[in-house]
């Protein structure tokens, strides 16, 4: 089986450098592309990119790639990849998906076919199977991804299994929550550090806080899940268990941290100290039912989060507009806090009743949305002199 890898790390729209930074930080080169991080690596690198990378979707091994504009060249496109060092005899190994984009290819699930029939015969080929009896696949699953760019096809195995936004702390959530990867690519794109308080008015379910306390607490965000490589004979279990292990021994236990959050609904209070317990924050993090308008603090140089509801979250209009001027009027006092919100309201910085230092574009989803980023003017705290 393979050795070293060509991987690739998806990212929603606008978060792929906050993924390339989080690659480099784990010791590994990259090149930013859209949507995804290219790096190459050994099994470690695998299992702790799954383990460690909070903004990315998925971990996938790029097979191969090769031109493809028609049926043919696409069978013997993937038929010449070297799936025997993939694939052992009787894995699962579905097409799960063909993306097809700019190409004479366009058909997704002829693609599909022509995919599987292909991976077929070269592992028949492999293992001396005649054609004319089917493979068994009963074992574990490799999970094989398609996609043609401008005739281009590019062929991946899954790595992860779930998307990695499922952390396997959410016990319950609320309407059109943020997900975990994109609460924490907003958190790493923002000033917030573990020692200024954090706030987040509008919290749900919890996530900007649960998030916010995992990093300050370096929880790796997949320690309470599994991987689908995991599954797979090759992978040496040992490595995994030793990557788990080192990751259980990174977390920072003695830190005291200044995290809240607030809802107008208490059963959303109620479902994020849920999710908080299993995540093992919840002593980190300060939930309680509020309004938003009845925010106010005398601390200084923090940082407040909110992805307050907007579109089909709240079909009244009026609703939203009463709601993001009630935000600008309460938030004005705190003028040392900066203030990142997201939204996909186009009208939200007149209704806010300021404009936004920068703005972002993301992807909540499908989605399109802002963050209106408002920094805050930085005060030095005073220390009192001895005798005070």
């Amino acid at each position: 089986m393979k050795t070293n890898f060509k991987l690739v790390a998806t990212a929603a729209a606008g978060l792929e450098a906050v993924v390339g930074r989080e690659i480099r930080d784990l010791g590994y080169d990259c090149q930013v592309e859209n949507g995804r991080v290219r790096f190459d690596g050994d099994l470690s690198a695998i299992i702790k990119s799954n383990l460690w990378l909070r903004a990315a979707d998925r971990i996938k091994i790029i097979v191969g790639q090769f031109p493809a504009s028609t049926f043919e060249e696409l069978f013997q496109g993937v038929y010449r990849l070297d799936w025997e060092h993939y694939l052992p005899l009787g894995c699962k190994f579905p097409i799960s998906k063909a993306k097809c984009v700019k190409s004479k290819l366009h058909n997704e699930p002829s693609v599909q076919a022509i995919s599987k029939k292909a991976v077929v015969k070269k592992l028949q080929k492999h293992f001396h199977r005649p054609e004319g009896v089917p493979l068994q696949e009963t074992g574990a699953e490799f999970k094989i991804e398609v996609s043609i760019l401008k005739d281009v096809a590019t062929v991946f195995i899954d790595t992860t299994g779930s998307s990695l936004f499922k952390r396997g702390y959410r016990v319950e959530k609320g309407g059109a929550p943020i997900k975990e990867n994109m609460a924490a690519a907003i958190l790493l794109l923002s000033n917030w550090y573990p020692d200024k308080p954090l706030i987040d008015p509008t919290c749900g379910s919890g996530t900007f806080c649960i998030e916010a306390a995992m990093i300050a607490r370096k929880i790796a965000p997949g320690l309470k899940r599994s991987f689908a490589f995991e599954e797979w004979n090759w992978v040496d279990k040992t490595l995994v268990q030793q990557a788990r292990q080192e990751a259980q021994a990174t977390i920072v236990q003695d830190l005291v941290l200044d995290i809240s959050g607030y809802d107008i609904d208490g059963r959303m209070i109620d479902i994020a100290k849920k999710n908080a317990v299993a995540a093992g924050v919840d002593s980190d993090i300060h939930f309680k039912q509020m309004r938003l308008q009845d925010l106010k603090t005398d601390k200084i140089n923090g940082v407040i989060l909110s992805n307050p509801p907007y579109g089909e979250r709240l079909l009244n209009d009026d609703a939203i507009a009463k709601l993001y001027q009630e935000m600008g009027e309460t938030f004005s006092p705190l003028v040392t806090w900066s203030k990142f919100i997201l939204t996909s309201d186009e009208q939200f910085e007149t209704r806010y009743g300021r404009l936004a230092d920068k703005k972002r574009k993301l992807y909540n989803g499908t989605l399109k949305v802002d963050l209106y980023q408002f920094f805050g003017k930085r005060v030095k705290r005073m220390i009192p002199e001895e005798g005070d």
